[in-house]
């Protein structure tokens, strides 16, 4: 690990739009794409990071997502928004919808702003920790392909569908929470099913419904919500507040972003911002907040929520990014083609 080359943080934004321009897309949906998967690689979110630049320049190339795509708005009303992105990638759009989400919220108290015909949305601890930087509560969501069954059900029609949400605090970085809605990553069952090895029971379902410890029948099959049932209903929650609110494609009207070939997603993402000056202002808001986090931290052992990302991402912009080679080298290939 320690040998692996390094990048800062600048130099790997660069390098990543460099690739995804190369692919086609536009001036700004590289430099906010690239942005984006260089925060969530500092993050250490691996998963939404730099390996996700070949993915997407694979989805430009194919037409699967537009390059020439530029996101608008295409209904208001008080607080409310919803962001059109045209069928690109997601981050132009999201920073719209973060946009628009700060000026509306400043306004009325609250917002709640939809994006529709978008793509994979990446960490969506991105856009929650920049609003609560900047003093609102923030909750995102976002749906994608198909992966999991409804409560009851055994055929996968809802995404993992990941949540999102920020909390301002009188010092320090927000209490950050981000967590898909299956029970484990669908990433650990491929390592899984790669390697040969067994999953726990509880994981998933293989294509006839049935649990299994197979990796490789369970990837043919469905991935099982966290909790049970109740993780499925709060799933089912995700997917139609992205959904049904912008008119964006449900997870099972979208292909498995890891199939070759593939339709435009046409997913769909929501903020929500709260000014707490709105309601019992600022000052009771923090007070809240602290006195649950000194309550909390009182228990030895406990660590806040989303606490090692912020000190993964200090760490990164002193230090740059360890970049494993083969990635350095893709980038690069695709950054001259």
């Amino acid at each position: 690990m320690n040998d692996q080359p390094r990048l800062s943080l600048g130099e790997a934004e660069t390098l990543a739009a460099r690739a995804l321009s190369a692919a086609g897309a536009n001036p700004e949906m590289a430099r906010l794409t690239a942005a984006a998967l260089v925060g969530a690689e500092a993050e250490g979110q691996g998963g939404h990071g730099l390996s996700r630049v070949a993915m997407y320049a694979g989805y430009l190339r194919e037409g699967r997502a537009k390059g020439d795509a530029i996101p608008r708005v295409t209904a208001e009303r008080g607080g409310a928004a919803l962001v059109d992105a045209g069928n690109g990638l997601a981050y132009p759009a999201l920073a719209m919808a973060e946009a628009e989400a700060e000026a509306r919220a400043t306004a009325h108290g609250v917002s709640f702003v939809t994006v529709t015909n978008s793509h994979h949305a990446g960490a969506m601890s991105l856009p929650v920790r920049r609003l609560a930087e900047r003093g609102l509560v923030a909750l995102a969501f976002t749906n994608s392909p198909y992966a999991m069954p409804v409560p009851g059900g055994r055929r996968p029609l809802l995404g993992t569908n990941p949540v999102a949400a920020a909390f301002p605090r009188r010092k320090g970085p927000p209490l950050l929470v981000d967590l898909a809605l299956s029970e484990v990553a669908r990433g650990k069952i491929m390592v899984a099913a790669k390697e040969g090895r067994p999953i726990p029971e509880g994981w998933a379902l293989d294509a006839a419904g049935n649990p299994t410890t197979d990796a490789k029948a369970a990837l043919d099959g469905a991935m099982l919500a966290m909790g049970g049932t109740k993780g499925a209903a709060l799933a089912l929650v995700v997917e139609l507040l992205c959904v049904s609110l912008g008119a964006a494609a449900f997870g099972f009207e979208a292909d498995s972003f890891f199939a070759p070939s593939s339709n435009p997603p046409r997913l769909g993402h929501a903020l929500l911002a709260v000014d707490p000056g709105a309601l019992a202002g600022h000052a009771a808001y923090l007070d809240r907040v602290e006195a649950l986090i000194t309550a909390m931290l009182a228990d030895e052992g406990v660590r806040l929520p989303g606490a090692r990302r912020e000190i993964l991402r200090a760490n990164a912009i002193t230090q740059g990014l360890a970049v494993p080679q083969a990635v350095l080298d893709q980038l690069h290939a695709l950054a001259n083609s």
